[in-house]
């Protein structure tokens, strides 16, 4: 009887509209939730949904503020590389928006955390300590991305943070600098301070002191760290030679109000970002960066799920993904 239940079914048995079936099905805003879980009980009653058998995955893109989530085309790749890895695996993929900020967010965390019929891939780059504890109840397979505290009773997909802000930091050193400066963005995710630590402990091995006047605390868009920098440099105060940023959008931010202050990139100070957006190849000079893969993360974080759900119950596993150094002209060698 299963393989003949469709929506329409569903609609017939639940007096719903089949618009409704598929939009509380899909957990899509503007059901109402009442509605919803009466909808998601007969589907599971009716065999339409399997309890036993997961086959699709929910992308959840979390938003404390949306200061990182919406100003960087780095997302949209790593949404790529999910959508992709689903695909090949079979598995359907839907996106879901969480957004703290909304008066019913509590509720709409709790329905997607007990929907058993999917499993969930959370996108956590802006996920603080004291967001995690209301996902811990979590019913369904629940794998972190881009986020971890060793608190977490999740499996979790990140980048290896420290290690690559040590690698860009030694490339600096390398290069004959040692009055190294800190573009941090002002929203302090844990991916930032990850790099935070990197940058400084690089710095420390080498013997060289984190000087606290090199380090300037900008917007976390581009427009905002170009406005930021700008009241920086209007300071007149004594600049390093060379800027390490939390990301891509800081460093062309600031590259930008440099520039507009008569500072030249490379000759005058050097800056290098991280992620290695599309926009890096076309800067003026070309941004020095740290390249993450982020198709790949996508499908790692999925082959990782389907290793979940078909082996509930094991050991789990925190995998860290490795980035490349990508240079090209905004460092010069001194």
């Amino acid at each position: 009887m299963a393989g003949k239940i469709n929506i329409k079914k569903i609609s017939e048995v639940t007096g719903f509209s089949p618009a409704t079936v598929s939009n509380a099905l899909n957990n899509k805003r503007g059901v109402n939730r009442d509605t919803a879980a009466e909808i998601l009980r007969v589907a599971k009653e009716l065999g339409y949904i399997s309890e036993n058998r997961i086959t699709k995955i929910r992308f959840v893109i979390y938003k404390r503020n949306g200061k990182i989530i919406d100003d960087t085309p780095f997302f949209p790749l790593l949404i790529d590389g999910v959508e992709t890895e689903c695909k090949r695996l079979g598995y359907e993929m839907s996106i879901s928006n969480l957004d703290k900020r909304d008066d019913d967010y509590e509720e709409q965390v709790r329905w997607l955390i007990n929907d058993t019929s999917s499993a969930i891939i959370f996108l956590g780059t802006e996920l603080m300590e004291n967001d995690i504890d209301i996902y811990r109840s979590s019913k369904c397979p629940f794998l972190i991305f881009d986020c971890f505290e060793s608190s977490m009773p999740f499996d979790g997909v990140l980048i290896n943070n420290a290690d690559s802000a040590r690698m860009a930091t030694e490339y600096l050193i390398d290069k004959g600098h040692r009055k190294i400066g800190y573009l941090r963005g002002d929203f302090r995710i844990k991916a930032f301070r990850s790099r935070a630590v990197g940058y400084a402990r690089t710095l420390n091995n080498h013997g060289i002191e984190v000087n606290r006047e090199y380090t300037h605390t900008l917007d976390t868009t581009m427009e905002g760290a170009y406005e930021d920098m700008k009241k920086v440099l209007a300071k007149k105060q004594e600049l390093p030679t060379a800027f390490f940023a939390d990301n891509d959008v800081i460093a062309i931010g600031a590259m930008k109000a440099l520039q507009e202050y008569g500072y030249k990139v490379p000759e005058d100070i050097s800056i290098i970002g991280f992620d290695d957006l599309p926009f890096c190849e076309i800067t003026t000079p070309r941004l020095t960066t740290i390249r993450v893969s982020k198709q790949e993360m996508g499908m790692v974080a999925v082959r990782r799920m389907d290793e979940m759900i078909k082996m509930p119950g094991k050991s789990k596993l925190k995998i860290s993904i490795c980035t490349e150094f990508v240079e090209r002209d905004s460092v010069r060698m001194i």
